[in-house]
């Protein structure tokens, strides 16, 4: 007989949906329907690639019993469980009373795990692991707490979050990151960061990448891709795409820099190719409007679907991501795998992505937080073609040999169900 795949519940970042999925227009349905990519969605389908089945759990204050269905791109399970009503009254007291206090937003956070109803919905999806994807977050040491009373081994990622809310979280995180079964971590800054100030043993230290789907996202035809998308022919063309967050993603490090690329090219002045938006949107239009409007094109919308994401890459010469933080770039490794050399600031999880060799293997990485360095950088990107074509071609070969969805996915199923770590 046959062993039954195994199945791993992965729990995304945040105390409920529409913390996060509000802020970029992604309502349940939409999320049913259209949502891919991303971390969520790449570890989906790089598991199933190695035979590991998944089921989503989420909470919202929208649902009032638990909600379930079935992913339509990916066909994995969703579960959306009824937001506690404790977290619901602590949060409205906090925004009425002490909305900038991090001990109440701790304690908040807290409250937002419905254990009993949690525990109900992995024994019934048959759960044999348990995936957070911030580690630090009040959510995973109450997972932690649970998967011990059920015995069910609790690992966790690190995608990026910053870190707690107060120092009353402290004592609990160091707690469930002893406690927990493993943690992935694909920047080898975090993953130092982690083993020596949490002195965590390297047995439970796995250094990781997330999985990209290559097949998909692959170099398209550059010319057509302008066509459809009504961009210019002969023009080279920058693109940045994520969510609008100014000081976290750099992007005004970017406008300032992209000054200097225009100034120097009068002549022949490149494109900036913005895609995403957020909550920085507003700001991001003023900083813009210092800017000649023929200098950008600003895609100011969230691009639910994948292929069109991909047509604009595929538009573009360069991609660059001038963050100040990152925990592993997804969109660094999707402009690998689109063949487009990257300019990159040097942050955590950069190097991960872009390997030691630079140009070598897929990219220029600067200091970060200087728009000097940056605009010195993206105008050699602009003026070097042929150059920027063989990096971008390195960037590809990397991203088939290190992001494949097969590749990962393998590892991943040893991480989780044996086999011992991966180093």
């Amino acid at each position: 007989m046959t062993a039954a795949a195994p199945v791993v519940a992965l729990l995304p970042a945040g105390d409920r949906f529409e913390d996060f999925f509000d802020k970029i227009g992604v309502s349940l349905e939409v999320f049913r329907i259209e949502q891919t990519g991303g971390w969520l969605f790449n570890y989906v389908e790089a598991l199933a690639t190695a035979g590991v089945r998944t089921v989503v759990i989420h909470t919202s204050a929208r649902v009032s019993a638990p909600m379930r269905f079935r992913h339509e791109p990916t066909g994995c399970r969703v579960s959306v469980l009824p937001n506690p009503v404790l977290h619901r009254k602590a949060r409205a007291a906090r925004w009425r009373y002490a909305p900038g206090s991090g001990l109440l937003r701790s304690i908040e956070s807290y409250l937002a795990v419905p254990p009993r109803a949690l525990a109900r919905e992995l024994r019934r999806h048959g759960c044999d692991a348990l995936l957070c994807q911030e580690y630090e977050a009040a959510r995973f040491d109450v997972t932690v707490a649970l998967g011990r009373m059920l015995a069910l081994p609790v690992f966790a990622t690190y995608q990026g979050a910053q870190h707690g809310h107060s120092v009353a979280e402290q004592p609990l995180r160091r707690l469930a990151l002893h406690s927990c079964a493993g943690l992935i971590i694909g920047g080898g800054a975090e993953l130092e960061r982690v083993r020596h100030g949490y002195r965590i043993p390297d047995a439970k230290l796995t250094h990781l990448p997330n999985p990209m789907d290559v097949g998909r996202w692959r170099p398209g035809d550059r010319g057509e891709a302008r066509r459809q998308l009504d961009l210019p022919i002969d023009r080279r063309i920058v693109v940045w795409h994520g969510r609008v967050q100014i000081q976290r993603k750099g992007l005004d490090l970017l406008i300032e820099a992209w000054r200097s690329v225009c100034e120097a090219r009068r002549d022949r002045p490149p494109l900036l190719l913005l895609v995403g938006t957020g909550t920085d949107a507003t700001p991001l239009h003023a900083l813009l409007a210092s800017l000649p409007a023929e200098w950008v094109r600003w895609i100011d919308e969230y691009v639910h679907d994948r292929d069109l994401l991909w047509r604009y890459l595929s538009a573009a010469d360069v991609a660059t991501l001038p963050s100040r933080h990152e925990g592993f770039p997804v969109a660094a490794v999707e402009a690998m795998a689109c063949g487009l050399p990257i300019v990159a600031a040097d942050v955590s999880g950069v190097s991960d992505a872009l390997g030691e060799g630079g140009e070598t293997s897929g990219g220029i990485i600067v200091p970060p937080d200087d728009a000097s360095v940056l605009g010195e950088a993206l105008g050699h990107a602009v003026d070097d073609v042929d150059g920027m074509m063989r990096v971008g071609r390195a960037g590809r070969r990397r991203a088939e040999e290190h992001f494949a969805l097969d590749v990962v996915g393998r590892q991943l199923r040893k991480v989780l169900f044996g086999g011992g770590r991966t180093r």
